[in-house]
């Protein structure tokens, strides 16, 4: 064992942290919606969020491959290559507009979400796996920690996209910061693209694995029981998915990440329906819609704050409170907000119910990583959260795809907006009710919860370890998980 490399391991959560703010922002495709649809007007509601569906799908499956490499290769390596994809996938993402319509929603998924998708969940385990090997004395902390930029990420670029799509200013909290030209939705996926190209690459050069035996000073492992078998042993991915804890997790997983997906990847056009359906005069005015809109893009860019404070929070209540009682909490609570939300419309409130979900959404990034660890060990911690992870991709499906199903259709009201060659013109919104969707997510946070009551840690049963496999064995639980 040695410390001499304790001061090493906080340049590495550096890296992680510029990382996953780049790969955040994903959470910003409600940005895009409206501006999309007034582009390709005969585009569904459904069709308009298959993208979004799809790169979370693609994402986590990428995660697993991601996983893999970086357990062999490094993460530098494979952090970076994400990050050329990531940025590829989305420049491409800006040639949208030179293919006809029913092309154009191919070529747009085919970019944005499998290229991109492919990127983020190559760089995205990279920063996860790493920091969890640095600090084993603070797993839930770090490991919110090392996903905190990936909720983040969405609070400076949904205002950045907003504004470079309609142009005007850059503003965070209502200020203008910063005067922007309006570049149009698809030269705003071009300058995407540039920035999380280079921002993901320069971060992945401060990752980098821990000396083998790598102890922080002044922390003793804890012992192995022989109650906790799983606390001896590292598992391979094929012992895991033997053992119905990971099936356990995966569900509760997937619960949790569909009803905060549905609310993140819906949040600006909820907030848009919920303005315009008390819209009195009719059109509404360019300058009332765009009022509407920035109140919808500063919504997302809360939520993402809120999104990454439930990350650290929540990963270091888990370190003392424990991870299955901490998970309860925050199932149940995510529940009471999607149960009341279609009554928060007043603009205070509404912020407050989205940021609540997102709050404990982020916590769920935060607490299913280090839960991997504790239970299975970090030896292969790449591959065995990426198979974890699919839970999170599946909900990306399930979630954004709820919200478009249940929506409830009511009436189109006309908007004014400017086309792209800046001329004034009338646009339809199509009004909806969500509140069937909101029900529908509730539940399954409280059947989460109800599912994470018979949560146990894994046992061995008559599995055998090799040697290599015991040589690689899991330090231990935490204390507060031995019982």
């Amino acid at each position: 064992m040695t410390n001499k490399h304790d001061d090493k391991r906080w340049g590495v959560v550096a890296g992680a942290l510029i990382i996953q703010m780049s790969l955040g922002a994903v959470y910003i495709w409600s940005v895009f919606q409206t501006p999309l649809l007034a582009q390709f007007p005969d585009w569904s509601e459904t069709q308009v969020t298959l993208p979004a569906q799809l790169v979370i799908a693609v994402f986590a499956v990428a995660v697993i491959l991601g996983g893999r490499i970086q357990d062999r290769l490094g993460p530098r390596l494979v952090g970076s290559l994400g990050g050329l994809i990531l940025g590829l996938g989305l420049m491409l993402a800006g040639l949208t507009d030179h293919f006809s319509e029913g092309q154009a929603l191919a070529w747009l998924v085919g970019t944005y979400a499998v290229i991109g998708g492919l990127g983020i969940g190559m760089a995205y385990v990279c920063p996860v796996a790493t920091c969890v090997k640095w600090f084993p004395d603070k797993r839930g902390l770090i490991t919110g920690l090392a996903v905190a930029g990936f909720g983040a990420g969405a609070f400076f670029f949904a205002p950045l996209a907003r504004a470079l799509i309609g142009g005007g200013d850059y503003e965070l909290f209502g200020i203008g910061l910063l005067p922007l030209p309006q570049a149009g939705v698809f030269d705003t996926f071009m300058v995407l693209g540039a920035i999380f190209l280079t921002t993901v690459v320069l971060g992945s050069q401060l990752l980098r694995n821990p000396p083998e035996g790598y102890c922080p000073a002044g922390w003793t492992p804890p012992a192995a029981t022989a109650n906790h078998p799983s606390t001896q042993a590292s598992y391979t991915p094929a012992e895991m998915l033997r053992t119905p804890t990971f099936w356990l997790l995966w569900i509760t997983y997937l619960s949790g990440s569909t009803a905060g997906l549905m609310v993140i990847m819906k949040a600006a056009p909820i907030w848009e329906a919920f303005s315009l359906s008390a819209a009195v005069e009719v059109p509404v005015s360019y300058e009332r819609f765009a009022t509407i809109a920035s109140a919808a893009a500063m919504a997302v860019g809360v939520l993402a704050l809120f999104n990454a404070a439930g990350r650290i929070l929540w990963g270091r209540v888990s370190d003392s409170l424990g991870r299955k009682q901490t998970l309860i909490i925050m199932f149940v609570l995510c529940a009471l907000v999607l149960f009341a939300l279609d009554w928060m419309r007043l603009y205070p409130l509404y912020l407050l119910g989205v940021s609540l979900v997102a709050l404990c959404f982020g916590g769920y990034l935060a607490l299913y990583p280090a839960i991997t660890a504790d239970y299975y060990g970090t030896r292969h911690i790449g591959v065995n959260y990426g198979l974890l992870f699919t839970a999170y991709g599946s909900g990306g499906l399930l979630g954004p795809f709820l919200a478009a199903v249940l929506l409830e259709t009511t009436e189109g009201i006309s908007y004014q907006a400017l086309d792209a060659t800046g001329t004034l013109t009338t646009r339809v919104f199509q009004l909806g009710n969500y509140d069937t969707a909101f029900l529908a997510a509730g539940l399954l946070c409280l059947a989460a919860a109800v599912l994470t009551l018979a949560l146990r840690a894994p046992q061995r049963g008559d599995l055998r370890l090799d040697g290599a496999e015991q040589a690689g064995a899991n330090r231990g639980l935490p204390a507060y998980e031995q019982s």
